[in-house]
């Protein structure tokens, strides 16, 4: 007896994770006579799409407003006409997830880097020293995305010593807790079948600096040398960049990526629940704290300034969770009035006390 068809799998955008509720989100729009497709690629107001026909290119111009965060972009799917010259894109169904950056311009705009994605991919190079603080900064936005994060390290070739490797896949860990992280050598082929098991399932994005090996990786998922490589300066590791567009692509094992260029500037964007989510141990014990707003500098009762004391937390990782905490705000403060009105208030509280504590000091220096 033959084995029923599954539909879904039939469907000739299922390799690019089409689904039942796709489908049911794009319905409105195939009675209006459009054809569902994904976003591969974008480029100066053009982009590719891969459609049940094939691939083709399309204007954007109607889908291009003044907001930068609603522009299209790679890994949306997208209403397009059926016909005629030039192709446009009508409208995109709304995101599942979209990973977000600051543009760190003095506008404070966010960059959506791409959207629909289920894995995001931190690529860290073993050939330079780990800067944890970079890592931190990376998952946050990852977290904030609603992807699920994975630290890669790269290049594990390069550490030959088995427990040299191990402690530093630790210290990464420790870093990202609720996050897997994997040792992963392109040259050698560890950890490359794990990890295509894992984007196997879904759409994952590759994320990291110039030279942290992304291009390769994404090669060595392909199959194929797909993604042009080039070589780092062996000075620190880094490199120039190699992807200069994002590109999404469908693997043959299974899964969807999108290699993005090297990230110089990773900026937040109002990632605040990121935030917390990769630095979970001081929210937890946060909830400890004598006062519910504790600062965690000097007040009276504070569980977190008490576990540095105890020494089950590392004071790196509460200078980095400050640091993050505070650009958040101010980037949030800067289209939130009300937020900056209280950052103002709380600076002069400061300052207030400060001045304070210097006249408390001269009087009992007299």
């Amino acid at each position: 007896m033959a084995q029923p068809v599954d539909p879904r799998a039939a469907h000739p955008l299922s390799p690019y994770g089409w689904d039942d509720a796709w489908a049911a989100e794009f319905a409105p729009y195939a009675e209006r006579g459009l054809l569902p497709g994904r976003v591969v690629r974008v480029d100066r107001g053009q982009c590719d799409i891969v459609t049940e026909g094939g691939p083709l290119r399309a204007d954007t111009t109607y889908v291009t407003p003044h907001d930068p965060m609603r522009v299209i972009c790679t890994g949306d799917w997208a209403a397009v006409d059926p016909g005629g010259d030039p192709r446009f894109v009508r409208a995109y169904l709304p995101r599942r997830t979209a990973f977000v950056r600051n543009t760190s311009s003095n506008r404070s705009e966010g960059q959506i880097l791409a959207a629909n994605v289920d894995h995001a991919i931190i690529a860290v190079s073993l050939a330079a020293e780990l800067e944890l603080g970079r890592i931190e900064r990376f998952l946050a936005l990852a977290w904030e995305s609603g992807a699920q994060p994975l630290v890669v390290l790269t290049k594990a070739d390069l550490v030959p010593d088995p427990v040299g490797l191990a402690h530093l896949v630790q210290d990464v860990e420790t870093t990202a807790p609720g996050v897997s992280v994997l040792a992963v050598s392109s040259e050698t082929g560890e950890g490359v079948e794990v990890l295509r098991a894992i984007v196997s399932g879904g759409t994952s994005v590759l994320l990291g600096q110039s030279g942290a090996g992304k291009s390769t990786l994404a090669n060595a998922l392909l199959g194929a040398d797909v993604m042009e490589v080039q070589a780092i300066r062996d000075v620190d590791g880094k490199g120039r960049h190699t992807t200069t567009t994002r590109n999404l692509l469908a693997l043959p094992g299974g899964g969807v990526l999108i290699d993005t260029p090297g990230l110089r500037g990773v900026g937040l964007w109002d990632a605040e629940t990121g935030v917390g989510q990769v630095f979970a141990e001081i929210e937890e014990l946060a909830r400890d704290c004598r006062f519910h707003d504790c600062a965690h500098e000097a007040e009276p009762g504070c569980a977190v300034l008490a576990a540095i004391e105890d020494g089950s937390l590392a004071e790196r990782r509460l200078d980095s969770f400050r640091k993050l905490i505070r650009e958040n705000r101010r980037i949030v403060a800067k289209t939130d009035a009300r937020l900056r009105n209280e950052i103002r208030r709380d600076w002069r509280l400061k300052s207030a006390e400060g001045r304070a504590n210097m006249a408390a000091k001269r009087g009992r220096g007299r």
